[in-house]
């Protein structure tokens, strides 16, 4: 077994440790939150962690009614800009918590009137050392380049965060997605059998929409980095404003379905691209009606959309992994990249 397959099934054990150790946390960010009275949010990442912090975006703006960005890290790292960031809530996202422009960027924003709050693995990173409050992933050691149990993490504490700036996000219900996520580590057998179909893929194209829609950019980078796979990846509206132009039979094209307001729309482009002959992958969940595809993977779990992202992502990291080991390659060590990523 991979160490990216083991960090895989750690995941419950890792969301389910770091709920019980930041669940007070969460509930004194909430007193504190009420004070402030955040005017807008600010999320700072890279890599993975910027796709967690995609999903950010969609959480907190849905949640809270706060406005979300996602900061250009190169706006305060190479020019410079001065902003304006009195009444805002700024977040750091990294599994190290040793980003170098994300943590400039913690820096800059703090000088600037942001109160600060980071998100990373390591308790004693140099972003521990920078933000106002931290709030740290209990994933254990990541081994393997591929992030996947932080990754899981990071989104876990997103919900923390969302709890305490509004009522939408229970911690009752967030207790729930380690059994969901367990739920969804049961999916493995099927995984196995279907990815030998995929073993000379070259290029796929990934498509979702609203909270799911960092579940597309996170699995296409697991293609990417794991598999060498050309990963596109597609908002569904966006796909339909010129790149369904490059569909052409039997492209393998992936399609995160989950339940709520993005489903019609998202089975309606299921069912056109069936009759292109595209060869269409479904990941969704007990309870949606599933249209035509090639193939499906559901989670035997029924899971409100809110909550999806985490057990979703799930049975895309397995396929990944073991896509990666039916083309001979090695998941946990892809060329030219390491655990830790430096940028500016």
């Amino acid at each position: 077994m991979s160490l990216m397959t083991q960090e895989i099934t750690e995941q419950p054990e890792a969301i389910e440790r770091t709920l019980a150790a930041e669940r007070g946390h969460a509930l004194e960010f909430q007193r504190f939150a009420r004070r402030q009275k955040f005017r807008t949010i600010v999320l700072v990442a890279r890599g993975t962690s910027d796709n967690a912090a995609l999903f950010g975006r969609y959480l907190l703006e849905l949640t809270t009614g706060i406005p979300v960005s996602l900061s250009a890290p190169s706006i305060y790292t190479l020019y410079h800009a001065k902003l304006d960031l009195k009444q805002t809530l700024m977040v750091g996202i990294s599994q190290s918590g040793e980003s170098t422009d994300v943590n400039l960027v913690l820096r800059s924003g703090r000088r600037q009137g942001a109160y600060t709050i980071g998100i990373t693995n390591e308790a004693r990173s140099a972003m521990a050392g920078i933000v106002d409050d931290l709030f740290v992933v209990r994933a254990g050691r990541q081994r393997s380049v591929a992030a996947t149990k932080t990754y899981t993490g990071q989104l876990l504490a997103l919900y923390l965060i969302a709890s305490g700036l509004g009522p939408a996000v229970r911690l009752d219900d967030v207790a729930r997605i380690p059994a969901w996520t367990e739920r969804a580590l049961t999916l493995r057998r099927q995984i196995e059998d279907l990815v030998e179909r995929y073993r000379y893929m070259r290029q796929a194209v990934v498509v979702a929409r609203g909270l799911n829609y960092s579940s597309a950019f996170e699995f296409a980078l697991k293609l990417m980095e794991t598999c060498y796979v050309v990963a596109e990846r597609f908002s569904s509206a966006d796909f339909l404003h010129g790149p369904i132009a490059m569909v052409e039979r039997d492209l393998p094209i992936f399609l995160f379905l989950p339940p709520g307001p993005c489903r019609p729309a998202l089975s309606a482009l299921a069912r056109r691209l069936a009759k292109m002959r595209a060869e269409t992958v479904l990941f969704s969940s007990k309870g949606v009606t599933l249209p035509r595809s090639t193939r499906a993977i559901s989670i035997p779990a029924t899971i409100p959309e809110i909550y999806t992202p985490i057990p979703y992502i799930v049975p895309g990291q397995i396929f990944a992994a073991l896509l990666a080991e039916a083309k001979g390659l090695n998941p946990d060590k892809p060329r030219f990249l390491q655990v830790i990523t430096r940028t500016i």
